[in-house]
């Protein structure tokens, strides 16, 4: 379920709030009791490797597979 950053206009205080996307734009009430939010703009968090997989095997490139071609 997506998370959610708001910041309450009364005291200051961060604050996440797990719901469905289609409640993402719900107004969220802050930890202290404060209806005063707004909803901050998030960014977005990837785990695991950005890298795409290394080929196994020989080297080089061209038609010979790195050989020498005549």
């Amino acid at each position: 379920m997506p998370r959610y950053d708001f910041r309450c206009r009364a005291c200051g205080s961060t604050f996440e709030v797990s719901r469905p996307m289609s409640a993402s734009d719900d107004p969220a009430t802050c930890p202290d009791g404060h209806a005063d939010t707004v909803k901050l703009l998030s960014t977005v968090s990837m785990t695991g490797s950005a890298a795409a997989p290394r080929a196994s095997g020989g080297g080089g490139g061209g038609c010979c597979g790195g050989g020498c071609c005549s």
